[in-house]
């Protein structure tokens, strides 16, 4: 059915049998580890006392909200001596573009403040030509760097880390150096022609690769081209820098700052000017030399999300904000999130279905990412200027997640979904960055509940 190989040797040393009536119940308990029989109680119960000590890290009395926080638990695991986050279940490891993305919902929202300083400087460790791994190494394994946005989400998920606990001595101390490192490599040009162009963009790609999160290839043929200035990766790039300023000022490193202030002008002014698709009355997917990609996709929705965002700040751009959300609703919108690619679009593919060949060319191409839907709630949420209207309509399109958590693996967010209708559950059964941006946008965007600024950043109010 998937088209992979479906005969192999099983080591199969026991099985399990129960007869049950109705209301009866049978337990079984695993472990790697050696134990007696006679444990099976005290196991059992620490078990217990464990998941309800996660489930008591729920910011909010909700039953979606409780679901989502015990799910995170299954991605945040132990390696070596550090944690990490597992990308999905069964056959996703350790990624840095997911961990990134998924580390605020994960890790901050539910209280996991330790684990997010491990993360953030297990990843600061592997910094290599100014950029994060893509693939976190695996037994003394190489590190892969084929990402540009990874890096970038590494600033997005340090500034909410900064937000929630206020810990800048540990961001001056540990992180600070390997910023204006990263900083320095992407003005100077690193791996994969990823450099920052004269209009202060960042430009990348070269034949062949693929950097951003829309990386599906097969043999040599790349499915979504997308080398040049990705919409998203504009957005990122603004939202890195805007951080990276109040870092440094943070630090007292007036150069540094006023550097990262500069180009950060220069990057919304250019961003403006050659971005606008005003016959879409959307964003531009990616700008480049052979000319404007005016496919759409939903990567323009992180432009109005991010923190910090190049649009939203005086009336013209607060109009495309809200027309980039009304055009990313009326084309992508699904009860289990965005769409990967309009339905109008030629090389639209409804399912995610067969081979390999067929599933990897609906990856990217129409199969809906529910992670999305937290960018988009936060998009949603802030046009509308968190109206009681725009909330009441944001908890509604929550409701079809909790079915979900029934739907595949019980209690847990799909990777994927069929583009049509009833949108049957593809991919991982399991997908940590769909736990994570729903519960974040549950927490933060519709209840409200967000950090009060901690740190002595003043993020909202830096001016560029």
């Amino acid at each position: 059915e998937r088209g992979l190989d479906y005969l192999e040797d099983l080591f199969n040393p026991v099985q399990l049998k129960f007869e049950l009536k109705a209301e009866q119940e049978a337990i079984v308990i695993a472990s790697l580890a050696i134990h007696s029989a006679g444990e099976r109680d005290s196991l059992r119960d620490g078990e217990l006392r464990r998941r309800a000590s996660v489930a008591a890290a729920s910011p909010v009395d909700d039953p979606l909200i409780n679901s989502l926080v015990q799910a995170s638990d299954a991605f945040v695991v132990k390696r070596e001596t550090l944690k990490t986050v597992i990308a999905g279940y069964h056959w996703f490891a350790d990624w840095g573009r997911d961990t990134m993305i998924a580390l605020p919902g994960l890790c901050l929202v539910t209280g996991r403040f330790a684990v997010a300083q491990q993360i953030l400087e297990a990843f600061a460790g592997l910094v290599s030509q100014g950029m994060l791994p893509n693939v976190f190494p695996d037994n003394g394994k190489t590190p892969e760097y084929n990402t540009v946005d990874a890096t970038l989400w590494y600033f997005e998920a340090i500034r909410a880390y900064l937000a929630y606990t206020g810990d800048t001595g540990f961001a001056l101390r540990v992180l600070y150096p390997v910023l204006c490192d990263i900083i320095g490599w992407h003005l100077s040009g690193t791996r994969f022609g990823i450099h920052v162009g004269g209009d202060s963009l960042l430009c990348a790609g070269e034949e062949g690769s693929q950097l951003t999160w829309m990386d599906a290839r097969i043999g040599d043929w790349v499915v979504t081209p997308r080398r040049g200035k990705p919409v998203e990766i504009q957005a990122l790039w603004y939202n890195a820098l805007c951080t990276f300023a109040g870092i440094a000022a943070l630090a007292k490193d007036r150069e540094q700052e006023q550097t990262a202030r500069e180009i950060a002008a220069k990057a919304k002014l250019s961003f403006n000017e050659q971005f606008w698709n005003a016959s879409g009355g959307c964003l531009f997917d990616v700008v480049s030399d052979a000319g404007n990609d005016a496919t759409m996709r939903p990567n323009q929705i992180f432009a109005v999300s991010l923190h910090h965002t190049m649009l939203t700040q005086d009336r013209l751009t607060q109009d495309r904000a809200r027309q980039v959300v009304q055009s990313v609703q009326d084309e992508l919108f699904t009860p289990l999130g965005l769409r990967s690619l309009s339905p109008h679009e030629p090389d639209y593919r409804p399912h995610y279905q067969g081979g390999v060949r067929e599933r990897d060319s609906a990856y990217h191409q129409g199969a809906v990412w529910p992670w999305l839907m937290g960018p988009f709630l936060k998009a949603w949420c802030r046009v509308h200027d968190r109206s009681e209207q725009s909330l009441t309509q944001a908890r509604q399109w929550l409701k079809p997640f909790q079915q979900h958590l029934s739907d595949a693996c019980v209690g847990h967010i799909s990777e994927i979904a069929d583009a049509e209708w009833p949108h049957a559950p593809r991919g991982c059964v399991a997908q940590a960055w769909s736990t994570a941006e729903l519960l974040r946008a549950a927490v933060e965007d519709i209840h409200g509940i967000v950090p009060s600024s901690k740190s002595d950043l003043s993020y909202g109010a830096l001016t560029i």
